[in-house]
């Protein structure tokens, strides 16, 4: 399914969400409203256990459209503009299912912003990624500024954002950036096969995994204990807790009911 620039596949369990609009996959408008709809797809579809987003062609995306952002006449409009690309990915890094960015060729500005809300990040060793809003004048406005110092060391994120500057795919992951490089001919087929390894697994822990770690980050150790305590026990009254224990003593695989 084709929407404004985003291509969407549901095939056995997994969506992929391809950006597909020449010739850098510019986050425009209409493809932030059209990965807001595959946000409400997921959500509503109990089938989809996991979604790879990647981009088509040469880049991943290389940001927003500089367009429309030349088009803001007013401090209101910018902030409303800032603010509804910052709910979007929210909402991608709120996702009950994993959500997987496959990262090839440029990942600039908002294109990183959004690989940076996805759960895991596989990236092309062709790859460069990078920050570079301060060299026409502007500050990244969808998370960079908070997600970046939150997966790299501040130093690494602050050079990056005041000199606009790109990195390479293994400087990315030396920073912790991304999580794996792999070879470009391999990227999708490794980030599906990831997807499809997490897809296989019971969907009542998954969903408690991604919301405790999220949730955690967010709070103290302490107050993240506390709710990885109680998440514990709720997926422990679960069928699937019991079938999987069950399926280890019995030395067979399990089969998860998702319930």
């Amino acid at each position: 399914m084709a929407d404004a620039g985003v291509q969407i596949k549901v095939q056995d369990g997994l969506m992929t969400i391809t950006l597909n609009s020449p010739p850098v996959n510019a986050l425009s408008t209409a493809v932030l409203q059209a990965l807001d709809r595959a946000c409400d797809q997921v959500e509503k579809d109990a089938s989809i256990r996991a979604v790879v987003i990647t981009g088509a062609g040469p880049a991943f995306s290389a940001g927003a459209d500089v367009r429309e952002i030349g088009s803001l006449t007013t401090a209101e409009d910018a902030q409303a503009k800032s603010a509804n690309g910052t709910r979007i990915f929210s909402r991608i890094e709120a996702l009950p299912v994993p959500v997987i960015a496959a990262i090839s060729g440029l990942c600039l500005g908002g294109g990183m912003e959004m690989a940076m809300a996805c759960h895991i990040r596989l990236c092309s060793d062709r790859a460069r990624l990078g920050q570079p809003e301060v060299n026409i004048g502007l500050i990244p406005g969808w998370g960079g500024t908070q997600r970046l110092p939150r997966l790299a060391t501040k130093g690494a994120a602050l050079r990056m954002i005041l000199t606009g500057d790109m990195i390479s795919a293994q400087q990315a992951y030396q920073v912790g950036i991304v999580d794996e490089v792999v070879p470009d001919a391999e990227l999708l087929r490794q980030a599906t096969g990831l997807a499809q390894r997490v897809a296989s697994k019971s969907k009542v822990a998954v969903r408690q995994i991604l919301k405790v770690v999220r949730e955690g980050l967010e709070t103290s150790l302490a107050q993240g204990l506390e709710r990885e305590n109680q998440a514990f026990a709720e997926v422990c009254r679960s069928q699937d807790a019991r079938e999987g224990v069950t399926a280890f003593l019995e030395k067979r695989q399990p089969k998860f009911q998702d319930k």
